[in-house]
């Protein structure tokens, strides 16, 4: 008998999860507790702004909008922690 594999999660690269970081703590800084409050008031699903929160599906384009919701552009985006 064979054994079954285990599929196991793959870790986020440290890029990704510093991306997710960052759109929580700005997120945070713009008096957003909730991010169903930020998700509501800026028109994206509550599991869609989650997974950008916990670095999934993060894509460029993904992260121009969240910026401009924000109110940040990119430089200041990536000014910190990076």
């Amino acid at each position: 008998m064979t054994k079954a594999k285990i599929k196991t999660p793959k870790e986020k690269p440290k890029e990704v999860l510093l991306l997710a970081k960052r759109i929580k703590q700005l997120r945070k800084e713009r008096g957003y507790s909730s991010q169903e409050t930020f998700a509501y008031d800026n028109d994206y699903t509550l599991s869609y702004y989650s997974r950008l929160e916990r670095g999934e599906d993060i894509r460029f384009t993904s992260l121009v909008k969240v910026c401009k919701a924000l109110n940040v552009d990119l430089n200041t985006f990536f000014s910190k922690g990076f």
